[in-house]
């Protein structure tokens, strides 16, 4: 159990080292009112330092004054009044009924409901009682005119949108909040220590926060829409209006490439959503300039639906022949069979596209790969089948261990931590990164080329096993994008480094380093060892009717060209329907028969 900080006023100390750090690397990013809150907030009494921040860390923007009790900064309106002299609080907001609901209990709402003589109906939930007030189209008021007899009081931050400004500025993102710095230091969460210099910030210039947080606002509204019922032609004018603000947005995040990626993130979502509408014309506005690296794949098909299907065979023949990835190569391959079957089962002008089958186009590979069946006993609904496939595959002298995406990925951060961690321009620029902000740029790995090189070069002796041991004892707990610290026993490490060759693992981490964003993924769901003859086999495991996803065909023909021991282990209950769908992820030559011997 952690013990809180003995500084009652901890989270004001961190909150002035953020704006500490904000005036040291961003002082030329605020605008006038940012910079007066920055240069008044060092003169406001301390009391109302602390308010203001503990109101920051709690879900507002309102806040009741009787639910604001904190002993080391006593009488809260008393606190509150220089942050209302200063605007930043607004002791008497008019607050419209959405905004009250939050605020009250249903006690409160009832009483609401009685004084406005508004009939609620026989012992309503709260639920009922807030759907009932808000069919009322209640005006905004004052918690006062609200509650005429409540000696409470709501206080409005009025200043959280500025602060919010700040907030993205230090973390770079939304989704971090000031509880970082608290959670950091109770232990709650460890992160790398890397050194960079006070020019290191997530923006280089003014129209990047303004750009951000339109983006931001953007795909709220979109979020907003799509949420509610509506008709199918108001999403589609929504999705219009989301293309034509990202379209005005353009110019603002085209020479930042962070931005220009988020912006091609939301380009791609609309156009997703406009594929589900039926709207090709939409999807095609969304991916035709668009970077996305889906989107180049997702513009044959809306071709195809356009009737374009000339123009959808020409690109899919640019794509085959210069593929971004693998996957958009996998996914070439398999369109261009469709494309040019049904030329010639309709002719130049066919029927409209066909849905994709991941499983229509198997990896050259996955002929040799080795397929076992077994059928088990049904277990209890709540154990997976791959821990079910676990427990039948473990012994004594062949243990089993459900690892999916996790040993390989964190042997691989291990080895090379200090390239993934390397303090190069625009990796870094706050202390609580749970890892390189490049990470997915297309330039990460060639930036560190030097540096990855170094690290995989230890495998070329027995270094890499000390290495590996030592960050895992020196680092752990510590936040990486590839080490999820839970699933990495040191038993299962033990066994890793004394079965698994240096040679496998420098292939592994090749095909990673390939595309550190995409091949994270598909990798087999078990590992079994044989530790006194220093061997091991990943296994894919299937249940009934499942079928191998297109990354985890991939990996498995990855593996099966270089001669590493995989294989798929497909699981039926003896209780399931006989005449259930037969899978086939493979030549049935390769096939074991059910039940095999382990």
């Amino acid at each position: 159990m952690y013990a809180p900080p003995p500084d009652p006023f901890y989270y004001l100390a961190n909150f002035q080292r953020a704006l500490a750090w904000l005036d040291a690397r961003c002082a030329d990013l605020l605008d006038d009112a940012e910079r007066r809150f920055a240069d008044g907030f060092a003169d406001t009494p301390r009391a109302a330092q602390a308010l203001l921040v503990r109101m920051l860390m709690r879900k507002g923007p309102c806040f009741r004054v009787s639910r604001l009790d904190y002993a080391e900064i006593g009488c809260p309106l008393s606190a509150a009044a220089p942050l209302v002299a200063a605007g930043w609080l607004d002791d008497a907001p008019a607050l419209p009924f959405d905004a009250l609901a939050p605020l009250v209990t249903k006690a409160e709402l009832q009483t609401l409901a009685a004084n406005l003589r508004i009939e609620t109906g026989p012992r309503p939930t709260r639920a009922q009682l807030v759907d009932t007030l808000s069919a009322a189209n209640l005006a905004p008021r004052a918690w006062q005119h609200w509650y005429p007899d409540s000696a409470d009081a709501v206080l409005h931050l009025a200043v959280a949108p500025l602060c919010e400004r700040l907030r993205l500025m230090f973390f770079g993102n939304l989704h971090q909040d000031w509880s970082e710095f608290v959670l950091a230091d109770l232990g709650v969460f460890r992160y790398e220590r890397v050194a960079f210099d006070d020019a290191s910030r997530a923006f280089r210039r003014r129209d990047d926060i303004d750009a951000y947080l339109a983006l931001r606002d953007c795909r709220d509204a979109l979020e907003t829409v799509l949420a509610a019922p509506a008709a199918p032609s108001n999403v589609a004018s929504a999705l219009d209006a989301t293309l034509d603000t990202l379209d005005r947005l353009a110019a603002q995040t085209h020479d930042n490439a962070w931005l220009r990626a988020r912006h091609d993130r939301l380009r791609y979502a609309t156009g997703q959503h406009a594929e589900r509408l039926r709207e090709p014309s939409i999807a095609w506005r969304a991916y035709a300039d668009c970077a996305h690296p889906d989107a180049r794949y997702r513009r044959i098909r809306v071709l195809e639906q356009l009737g374009r299907r000339d123009d959808a065979l020409e690109l899919a023949q640019q794509i085959a022949a210069s593929p971004a990835n693998e996957e958009e190569a996998q996914r070439a391959t398999r369109t261009l069979g469709r494309l040019h079957g049904r030329r010639g089962k309709h002719g130049k002008h066919g029927g409209g596209a066909a849905p994709d089958r991941a499983d229509a186009a198997p990896a050259a590979n996955e002929a040799s790969l080795v397929i076992r069946e077994i059928v088990l006993p049904a277990p209890d609904p709540a154990i997976r089948v791959e821990e079910a496939a676990r427990a039948w595959l473990s012994s004594a002298d062949s243990p089993a261990f459900y690892v999916e995406n996790t040993l390989i990925n964190a042997l691989f951060g291990l080895l090379c931590w200090p390239a993934l961690f390397a303090p190069l321009p625009g990796a870094f620029f706050h202390p609580f990164q749970r890892g390189p902000a490049d990470l997915h740029a297309p330039d990460f790995v060639a930036r560190r080329a030097a540096l990855f090189d170094a690290c995989l070069a230890e495998l070329d002796s027995d270094a890499y096993r000390d290495t590996i041991v030592r960050r895992h004892r020196d680092k752990a707990g510590t936040q990486s994008p590839f080490v999820a610290w839970g699933a990495l026993t040191p038993a299962l490490l033990d066994l890793a480094l004394d079965c698994l060759p240096a040679a496998h693992l420098r292939l592994w981490f090749a095909r990673l380093l390939a595309d550190l964003k995409t091949n994270r993924s598909g990798l087999p769901d078990l590992v079994r060892f044989w530790p006194r003859e220093h061997r091991y086999e990943f296994v894919e495991v299937k249940g009934p009717g499942d079928r191998l996803q297109d990354n985890q065909r991939r990996w498995l023909a990855y593996c099966v060209a270089h001669r590493m021991p995989v294989s798929v282990l497909q699981v039926r209950w003896s209780e399931a329907d006989p005449y259930a769908e037969d899978v086939h992820d493979a030549a049935d030559a390769h096939r074991e028969p059910a039940g095999a011997a382990r």
